[in-house]
């Protein structure tokens, strides 16, 4: 640039090497602070916030579509909640616990308090982006994916307080030893991406932890409680939110806009496609049917297995990626029998078993030549560059990660539960009569659907004109109805024998088609979502 020239009147601001001495970047009122970053970085990171935004309505929709209808609003209610609960947090103090430029080994200091000093400095995640706008980035990676474990039995204040203590003591802590400069994992050389361990992993294991506290539904092992989802619909919506948002979650954490952020976009794209139709199969060789649910999870699997990886390994990886996630989760879907756990929407098995094995192919697939395409990041890559070592590192954080993150929710669930004692409000568990009635009802007051009027048609069992039973299906629908217009409370299933849809049809076992089931056969089960 020619020496004299006006920066003023030149159409475009001028990149300037970052010179700053202060905590905020500069002084705003006497210098452009917007000369140390290109503004194509700052609308990139401003567009993968929203993207990932975009996937907390994705999670309430995709837990509300596998759970019963009469507690479908509630589990969208709180995937919103947290987004609201984990984002005063972050802002308070989850940041600067998590990504100060201070921070410790294992946690951060509070020098960022209320988002103090929080402006136009180089972030600690990268020097393309300012404090700021990392803050505001990663704020969106905090929301608690453990909430649904709370599905058709758990209160909803106890959890808001959970998100609470839970993003403090389990969430920033991880996250900083992950991705802060000053973590002990990042100085070990640990490669996550994304969020592989401080969101995935540590989610899973929160889940599990929560399904033990607060105990398995009424019914969970019995016929009483085999069912399918109660719309597929909510469900597809839900993975095509997170799909789409995932872009943002993933070649966002590039955090700039370069080639690495668009390799990133590739793989996240190709491990998702794929961990679908691997899981479809599996399904298809159990039941004979393309299963839309089977394919919706194993799309999620393959994202979460991706996500630690994304941004360090070849495109070619992300379909081994994929095959590996589809029929690892598949099958972790039945460790929560082994483990006598409720949990009905297979956090655990999807998200902790999917980030393990996201890590650890990590370990193995991560290249030094890809994590360099963003033009400066130099590692020494996983087993493709003969480095070793790696694979071991990913598996010790990986299972330190979940061992901390299911630990610490034990100790801080059971806690609420003891103060649940004396102070009723804090009760993780709601009572059968609750339970039954609907978390809709009880807790919100409001429904997924509003049923007016409701006819069904009911066709003679025998010549003789003898009336047949409606299934447990129908019946719940017509509870569904009293229960708006609080009349009276639900009655207790009752197991029947013979008759109803069950006696015609055996209940489908897939996967993730009978959340809560028991894992065998029942021939004279009764179908249907309650």
């Amino acid at each position: 640039m020619a020496s004299g020239t006006n920066l003023n009147a030149l159409p475009y601001v001028p990149y300037v090497a970052y010179n700053g001495t202060i905590p905020t970047g500069g002084n705003s009122l006497t210098e452009n602070l917007n000369v140390f970053y290109e503004s194509g970085d700052i609308a990139w990171m401003i567009t993968s916030t929203a993207l990932v935004l975009l996937m907390i309505p994705g999670v309430g929709f995709f837990y509300s579509g596998l759970a019963r209808r009469k507690s479908a609003l509630s589990l969208i209610w709180l995937s919103l909640m947290a987004t609201a609960v984990t984002t005063f947090q972050w802002f308070f103090w989850g940041y600067s616990l998590t990504f100060s430029h201070q921070a410790g080994k294992f946690i951060g200091t509070l020098d960022n308090l209320g988002f103090r000093n929080v402006l136009a400095q180089p972030s600690v995640g990268s020097a393309r982006i300012p404090d700021l706008m990392f803050a505001v980035y990663q704020g969106m990676f905090a929301v608690a994916l453990a909430v649904g474990a709370v599905c058709e039995r758990g209160r909803m204040l106890p959890c808001v307080i959970f998100m609470f203590i839970w993003a403090t003591l389990v969430y920033d802590p991880i996250a900083c030893w992950t991705w802060n400069p000053s973590g002990w994992v990042y100085q070990l050389g640990g490669l996550d991406f994304a969020g592989g361990t401080p969101v995935h992993i540590s989610s899973g294991s929160a889940a599990l932890a929560y399904c033990y506290l607060v105990g398995p539904r009424t019914g969970y092992g019995t016929q009483a409680l085999n069912f399918r989802p109660h719309n597929v619909t909510h469900i597809v919506i839900g993975t095509v939110f997170l799909w789409v948002g995932w872009f943002g979650f993933n070649a966002g954490s590039a955090l700039s806009a370069n080639l690495r952020a668009v390799m990133a976009a590739v793989a996240t794209n190709l491990a998702a496609c794929m961990g679908g139709i691997t899981w479809c199969l599996v399904d298809y060789r159990l039941e004979r049917k393309w299963s839309t649910v089977g394919f919706c999870s194993g799309v999620i699997a393959g994202l979460v297995a991706i996500t630690p990886g994304s941004g360090f390994v070849p495109a070619w990886a992300a379909i081994i990626y994929g095959v590996c996630a589809g029929l690892g989760c598949n099958f972790a879907t039945q460790i929560k029998y082994w483990l006598r756990a409720d949990d009905g929407l297979d956090i655990f098995a999807v998200h902790g078993i999917g980030g393990l094995i996201g890590n650890l192919l990590t370990g193995i697939f991560a290249a030094d030549y890809i994590a360099h395409l963003d033009g400066y990041t130099v590692i020494a890559g996983g087993w493709l560059n003969r480095h070793w070592i790696q694979l071991a590192i990913h598996l010790c954080d990986s299972l330190v990660g979940m061992a901390y993150s299911f630990t610490v929710t034990l100790l801080i669930l059971g806690t609420i539960s003891y103060l649940g004692k004396y102070v009723p409000a804090l009760k993780l568990r709601m009572t059968p009569e609750e339970e039954a009635l609907g978390v809709d009802n009880v807790e919100i007051g409001e429904f997924a659907y509003d049923y007016v009027d409701l006819v069904r048609e009911v066709k003679p069992r025998d010549p003789a004109g003898e009336v047949g039973r409606v299934s447990e299906d129908e019946e719940m629908d017509a509870e569904s109805q009293r229960s708006h217009s609080r009349t009276q409370m639900v009655k207790g299933l009752e197991t029947r024998e013979g008759g109803g849809r069950g006696a015609a049809y055996a209940m489908r076992t897939l996967s993730r088609s009978s959340a809560g089931a028991d894992p065998y056969v029942y021939p004279g089960a009764v179908g249907g979502a309650a």
